[in-house]
């Protein structure tokens, strides 16, 4: 089913499978949202820089080193200091975010310090334009200190129970497919009444050549072929 690894690419979800056999899967955070959540940390730092410039005021000469420390500390140290105690600085908190190894597991103290040092990089010429080039030139919008520490940002989703797909007879499908490829067709299943009618046919319509119909008929033929999967995974 050659056709059908095709929808793996209009989806923005990150799939390992651990040595265990268990796929977890990931939706990747884009562009913007990570951009709302950088807003937001901008907005506690400016807070904490306000008040450190109003203690160098009282401390006359002294404050001016400690101010110099104290924005060295808070613009490199506070996003690792969020990431290691809870995957998350407090505006990806708040867009509903958390940082990850590419493989699903808790980011790490060296990979947090890895890809945050690397955002002097990321920032260049302005504003993290080559941090946006990047995001936008990766299928998972990692930037280039995700790429070298091999971390992730990803919706911090609740687990959810697998939601049957529609009543249809069972079919078995007429080729043979492998483990990730019925993962995607139960993904299809699962979600497929959330989309559009014409969203579903689409879809659909990548593996017209395998099921040999389209539209409405090709969606159920989908349906069908996920509660034969369905079957022998119970």
């Amino acid at each position: 089913m050659t056709e059908g690894s095709s929808v793996s690419s209009l989806d923005t979800r990150h799939r390992y499978e651990i040595p265990e056999g268990v796929l977890l899967q990931f939706r990747v955070a884009g562009p913007i949202v990570r951009a709302c959540a950088w807003a937001i940390d901008l907005a506690w730092r400016s807070l904490v820089y306000l008040l450190v410039a109003t203690l160098m005021i009282y401390l006359g000469g002294l404050g001016e080193g400690i101010i110099l420390i104290g924005v060295f500390l808070i613009e490199w140290f506070y996003p690792v200091v969020f990431e290691i105690r809870s995957g998350a600085t407090p505006g990806k908190r708040a867009m509903g975010l958390v940082v990850i190894q590419e493989q699903g597991l808790p980011v790490t103290p060296g990979a947090s310090m890895l890809r945050n040092l690397l955002r002097s990089v990321d920032f260049l010429p302005f504003l993290y334009a080559t941090g946006v080039v990047s995001m936008l030139c990766s299928r998972r919008f990692q930037r280039l200190g995700d790429l070298a520490a091999g971390t992730l940002v990803v919706y911090r989703d609740e687990p959810s129970a697998f939601n049957d797909p529609p009543p249809v007879q069972a079919l078995k499908p007429p080729v043979s497919l492998s483990e990730e490829e019925q993962w995607l067709l139960l993904a299809f299943a699962e979600r497929g009444e959330g989309l559009t009618r014409e969203r579903r046919e689409e879809l659909a319509g990548l593996v017209a050549p395998v099921t040999g119909r389209r539209g409405e008929a090709g969606v159920n033929a989908l349906y069908a072929y996920a509660h034969w999967i369905l079957k022998g995974r119970r």
